[in-house]
């Protein structure tokens, strides 16, 4: 059973926590929905509403990709090296 998404004052207290670790006050931009006129900047709620929908859209299908289980991206899973003769020397067995 998965565990319930989170709500948005979760997300709220996540989006904030993590954007003060940064240095980034979200309470320098101006409140509510509509955009500074002078700056641009958008409202705190306009910020915090798209914060939310990227890390219930964008987070959950990053964390649920698996690395080379496309056969056509399965050449990713090994990067080439730069130089396989030193590589190939160091793995040899003799």
């Amino acid at each position: 059973m998965p565990p319930p998404p989170p709500t948005d004052d979760e997300l709220n207290t996540l989006i904030r926590a993590r954007l003060a670790v940064l240095g980034i006050d979200l309470d320098q931009l101006p409140p509510g929905t509509a955009a500074d006129p002078a700056t641009g900047a958008p409202g705190r709620e306009t910020a915090l509403a798209s914060l939310r929908s990227f890390l219930r859209t964008t987070v959950p299908a990053l964390a649920s990709y698996r690395f080379g289980e496309d056969p056509a991206l399965a050449q990713q899973v090994a990067p080439p090296q730069l130089y396989p003769s030193i590589a190939t020397a160091w793995t040899s067995d003799e």
